[in-house]
């Protein structure tokens, strides 16, 4: 039995990146020595085991044989004469395909190291073409490692775009592309996952509603940069530059969908995109099983977005539809991340990355005027039922009001 460590562990070692857990395979074992080894058999359909003491992954050295379309296609052969290089020969990118013994000696069959050297996220072998989640997994790296100089080899692309054309991508059940989706949103610069999806044709086929947007355009006084497609993946890099919450990119991402529905006479103008994108929201949620509290903040961001760049504008009843749509009067936790999106989508432009944006503060006095006026006051005066929520809602817009007016004396009334 010989024991390595593989995988991300030891590509983030030698590209100086933070270390993930590790991962072990090990070669030349049955599931039946590490059980008696002590280790716990989590893996059904390969043999992967915890270790009794650190609870890392350790999985059976393996080969695979595609035996039907997409990811499930496998059948799967892991006993003890499948060697290191065997085991992997059959992963996605040669800087995915390095292992290092106990004392630390690196293991390169596949070129790895040079990769690395040279900045190229290349495949192993052709069994590369058998996994469409590998595209995803491809473009996630570039997601990451793009701000580092790394570029898809031109193989690879050729490869995965002849992925594309036969099918195979088609095969992507809805988990893995949220999967990685969610990955992808929480790496520096996101927008490079879209941007290798493209290149290969699969955007159009996963992600057609952002496909679309690429070639629409925008006024250029208020979008400098035009091109609806790309003014998507700066909101969406400036709202991971903004915030670590996925959620918040999600809702970047998204925010601007109905935008590739407008009739082409009507460009650049697009009036009423904002309900077009809530709808196009709720049909790719549906489709890619996305979570619900994801699908509400980008429908609210989708919806309201406009609302929160006009905040100067807005008079108090305005600010408290928003803020009731938001629920954030119950629950204070949805504010901010809407903000964010809505700051992320104003910066999101040409020359506008490190604008001010003072409507963010707005609704937070806003907020602030209208959590201070509570309920309990006006019952203890002998208001109830509907005449207590008229009540308050308008005295809830008189602070709005009176708040900004004070704070903001400035605002466009």
């Amino acid at each position: 039995m010989k024991i390595y460590k593989v995988g991300g562990v030891v590509r983030d070692r030698l590209l100086g990146l933070p270390h993930q857990d590790s991962d072990w395979v090990v070669v030349g074992a049955t599931p039946e020595q590490m059980r008696q080894l002590g280790f716990k058999q989590v893996g059904k359909d390969f043999p992967v085991f915890l270790h009794p003491e650190t609870h890392e992954e350790y999985a059976l050295a393996r080969t695979e044989r595609k035996t039907a379309p997409g990811y499930r296609g496998f059948s799967v052969h892991a006993t003890a004469d499948v060697t290191l290089e065997d085991d992997l020969r059959r992963r996605d990118l040669t800087i995915n395909a390095m292992a290092e013994t106990p004392s630390g000696h690196l293991v390169d069959p596949f070129g790895g190291l040079s990769d690395i050297e040279n900045k190229c996220l290349r495949h192993v072998s052709p069994a590369f073409a058998e996994d469409p989640v590998r595209i995803l997994r491809v473009a996630r790296f570039a997601a990451r490692l793009r701000p580092l100089g790394f570029q898809v080899a031109e193989e690879t692309m050729v490869v995965m775009h002849d992925m594309v054309q036969s099918g195979e991508v088609d095969a992507l059940v809805p988990e893995r592309i949220w999967a990685e989706l969610v990955r992808a949103l929480s790496e520096r610069k996101p927008s490079h996952f879209f941007d290798v999806l493209r290149q290969c044709g699969a955007l159009a086929r996963i992600f057609p509603e952002v496909d679309r947007l690429f070639g629409v355009p925008q006024r250029r006084e208020h979008h400098p940069e035009v091109d609806t497609g790309v003014h998507t993946m700066l909101v969406l890099d400036r709202a991971a530059a903004l915030s670590s919450d996925t959620g918040v990119s999600f809702a970047a991402l998204v925010h601007d969908l109905g935008k590739g529905t407008t009739p082409q006479h009507e460009w650049p103008r697009h009036v009423d995109h904002e309900e077009r994108s809530v709808e196009l929201i709720n049909a790719l949620c549906e489709r890619l099983r996305v979570p619900n509290a994801y699908r509400k903040l980008a429908t609210l961001v989708a919806r309201y977005h406009s609302h929160c760049h006009r905040a100067a504008e807005l008079r108090g009843g305005t600010y408290l539809k928003v803020l009731k749509a938001l629920d954030a009067l119950r629950r204070p936790e949805t504010l901010e991340p809407f903000l964010l999106a809505c700051q992320a989508d104003s910066q999101g432009r040409l020359g506008c990355e490190q604008r001010p944006y003072p409507q963010a503060q707005m609704f937070r006095d806003a907020y602030e005027a209208a959590r201070q006026t509570d309920a309990q006051s006006l019952m203890d005066k002998g208001f109830s039922g509907a005449s207590l929520g008229k009540e308050l809602a308008q005295r809830r817009i008189e602070a709005i009001n009176r708040v900004l007016a004070e704070k903001w004396p400035d605002r466009q009334q």
